[in-house]
């Protein structure tokens, strides 16, 4: 059996990848993509699509009509594309017996506090489930002021939302080089980008022109590389045509450009958690509950005591002792409305009481940050 370096990965495929750089989706490359996919997630693996094309789809499905470039025309072709690509990847994922799901996301749903705890729980389900998601922004609906804005972006905020290991964008070039290969011949192949920051060289040298089937560049893909590892994500820019790009690069092979992540994922959960807005609400928990916590586990609703305030499922807030003492400060599972009802009972109750289950968690671990440790 295939031994992986990474287990959870996120795949970002550019829409030059899915048409071969020609007006149509093509069906053969994409073939080959989906059979690495499928043999990744056999292998024990388990993988999120991230995935452009919907436009391209919609151009073809309409015999490419000539539209302005305005939002109105683009969230129109997205509307007629995005279901016609969803039912080839449906297709060519049922040939390797594996189940797909269509998640839509807006910067929205990831930047608000509630929106990205369920965001996060339901692409969790899915993998739990062995359900493949395929992620796209949900460009239909979405106006100017709460667009990602392109799918490289989307993808490394993926990453980040599921603590991914690695984040891979399949693109037209083989990876970054130190200036534009189109325009100069002596420009050369990065394997990999290890320091701090990201050289500023590279930043002028990146190419931000757009194709008229994509919208982005090598730009777009910097910033999201950036992004991804300065939240604990390893990241590859490599070409989709690479052969067994996707294996190999969850093997750990040296394909297009490496960028070494900057930090843990749980440095980056510990910062999203505590960068959050001053605790509206405080749970107070009793003594065997701050043990628990010092012992890295969740915080269930059984070592609740009193729920301070007012907060909705989502929000950030503070877990204190009975002397007010902030121990933790997390992402609540459950309203204070909803906790009032099933503090101090059992996990196993809560469906019961409230007739819906949002988890056996007030707060899950690894939405937790310890903040003092009692005397």
């Amino acid at each position: 059996m295939m031994v992986y370096k990474y287990k959870r990965l996120v795949v970002k495929l550019g829409t030059s990848t899915l048409t071969s750089g020609t007006s149509h989706l093509s069906e053969e490359p994409l073939s080959n993509l989906i059979a690495q996919i499928a043999a990744l997630c056999d292998g024990g693996c388990e993988v999120i699509l991230v995935s452009s094309g919907a436009m391209a789809a919609g151009r073809e499905a309409l015999s490419f009509p000539k539209l302005p470039k305005e939002i109105p025309a683009k969230q129109m072709l997205s509307a007629v594309g995005q279901p016609r690509l969803m039912a080839i990847y449906e297709t060519l994922f049922a040939h390797h017996n594996h189940t797909v799901a269509q998640v839509l996301l807006t910067r929205q749903d990831l930047t608000q506090r509630r929106s990205y705890l369920n965001s996060r729980n339901t692409l969790l389900a899915l993998l739990n489930q062995k359900v493949l998601p395929i992620v796209n922004e949900n460009d239909a609906v979405t106006t100017e002021e709460i667009r990602v804005g392109d799918n490289d972006n989307l993808s490394a905020l993926v990453a980040n939302l599921v603590d991914a290991d690695l984040l891979l964008m399949l693109t037209d070039q083989p990876g970054v080089f130190t200036s534009d290969p189109r325009t100069n011949p002596k420009a050369k192949l990065l394997k990999e980008i290890t320091s701090s920051e990201i050289p500023e060289e590279l930043w002028k040298s990146a190419s931000n022109s757009k194709d008229e089937l994509g919208t982005g560049g090598m730009i777009t893909k910097l910033q999201a590389a950036d992004l991804a590892r300065r939240s604990g994500t390893n990241v590859v820019i490599a070409s989709g045509t690479e052969p067994e790009a996707i294996l190999r690069t969850a093997k750990g092979d040296a394909i297009g450009t490496y960028f070494k992540a900057t930090a843990t994922t749980l440095e980056s959960r510990k910062r999203f958690i505590l960068s959050g807005t001053v605790p509206t609400g405080k749970i107070q928990i009793d003594d065997g509950a701050i043990s628990a916590l010092q012992n890295v586990s969740s915080l269930l609703p059984v070592g609740v005591t009193s729920i301070l305030g007012e907060f909705d499922r989502g929000d950030t807030v503070a877990v204190i002792d009975i002397n007010s003492n902030e121990i933790a400060r997390g992402l609540t599972n459950y309203s204070s409305a909803e906790l009032s009802k099933i503090a101090g009972r059992q996990s196993k109750d809560i469906e019961s009481i409230l007739g819906y289950y949002y988890g056996e968690e007030v707060i899950h671990r690894d939405q937790l940050v310890l903040i003092h440790t009692p005397n």
